[in-house]
């Protein structure tokens, strides 16, 4: 089997390939032959050395990735709910940037009816941490507002299916007019492009009372408004602080990072109190070894998807042997919807 490693810290260039053992499955594992590798915004944190999961669990060399799909090659033998030659998603802690992939049964989905296995790969990493964010941080009426930043990329798009799918008033903010036109097809109830519009004005103008969730990765550069536009009982979802690191430079600019650690909000307790407002983090890589947790996203996002509540997030794809092409896409802040690396059969 072939895999990605990186070996320290830095540029794409990092991304190195190697040749591997092939993997057998424990007891409880199942061996997938890996078709698509979903892409993360994660993964270039990884690569960057400030994935504080990837440094505390794992340490150097990684191999990066959360989320293939494929076909099961073969099972361990507590396995009983997959059969070898079934198209599947799998959902890893690290080393899914690889051929082969053995992850727990627990781990394991079918694909989603209506999914090509290149949709399929970039399924399970956003619609987990749109569920976790929406289903176990927050407690939403029907009808509540909320705001969704970086609604155009691929958490982002899975927030709007969720939210629209729970009956939600949606408020999608995108960086480019170019995303406009993707967004509009998942039907976010209004769009604020911050590339022309007063990003605040018109989201005063779209929630006059605030809004009861923001869902927010972006860092120091909208912690502090998001945080005052919220209703009171509103809560503020931080999965991330993109705007920390430098965009399609390949490499972390320290001076910016620091500048924006500075800047970024502390919040106060006893304002917090009276303001009735709240503000919740997570890493869906630091609660992976919360099995309740993980099996509730797994059914929870099964049922909606073969409900037809949620539909394929549109993807870009790139050969196995371009992640670093990958990797500079995503970086960039261009990107729509998923990438995705395919592996084709040459690469097994």
């Amino acid at each position: 089997m072939k895999k990605i490693v990186i070996h320290s810290a830095g540029s794409r260039e990092k991304l190195q390939y190697i040749e591997t053992e092939d993997l057998t499955p424990k007891n409880d594992e199942v061996l997938i032959e890996v078709r698509a590798i979903g892409i993360n915004y994660a993964d270039v944190c990884v690569r960057l050395g400030v994935y504080e999961s990837a440094k505390e669990y794992v340490g150097w060399p990684i191999t990066p990735g959360f989320e293939v799909s494929g076909t099961v090659k073969s099972v361990g033998p507590s396995v009983k709910k997959f059969k070898v030659g079934e198209k599947v998603v799998g959902f890893s802690f690290f080393n899914a940037y690889a051929t082969e992939v053995c992850v727990s049964e627990k781990q394991v989905m079918p694909i989603p009816k209506g999914f090509s296995l290149e949709e399929a790969a970039g399924f399970s990493a956003v619609f987990f941490t749109a569920f976790h964010a929406l289903h176990h941080n927050t407690v939403l009426r029907p009808g509540s507002t909320v705001l969704i930043h970086s609604a155009a990329g691929g958490v982002g798009t899975a927030l709007v299916q969720l939210c629209k799918a729970h009956g939600l008033r949606v408020v999608g903010v995108i960086g480019s007019s170019h995303k406009r036109a993707y967004l509009e097809k998942f039907k976010p109830d209004v769009i604020i492009d911050k590339s022309k519009e007063d990003l605040w004005g018109v989201a005063k103008e779209a929630a006059p009372a605030g809004f009861q969730a923001i869902f927010d990765a972006n860092g120091y550069t909208t912690f502090k408004d998001s945080y005052k536009h919220l209703a009171p009982m509103g809560k503020l979802l931080v999965y991330g602080a993109h705007g920390l690191l430098s965009k399609n430079t390949g490499r972390i600019n320290y001076f910016k990072a620091i500048v924006g650690l500075l800047r970024t909000p502390r919040f106060w307790p006893l304002e917090m109190i009276s303001s009735n407002k709240g503000v919740i983090g997570f890493n869906l890589s630091f609660l992976f070894q919360e099995e309740d947790l993980i099996r509730e996203c797994v059914e929870g996002i099964s049922e909606l998807a073969a409900s037809g509540d949620i539909t394929p997030i549109p993807v870009t794809t790139f050969p196995f042997e371009k992640v670093r092409e990958a990797h500079e896409l995503i970086e960039s802040g261009n990107s729509v919807g998923k990438i995705i690396l395919v592996v084709s059969s040459a690469s097994t």
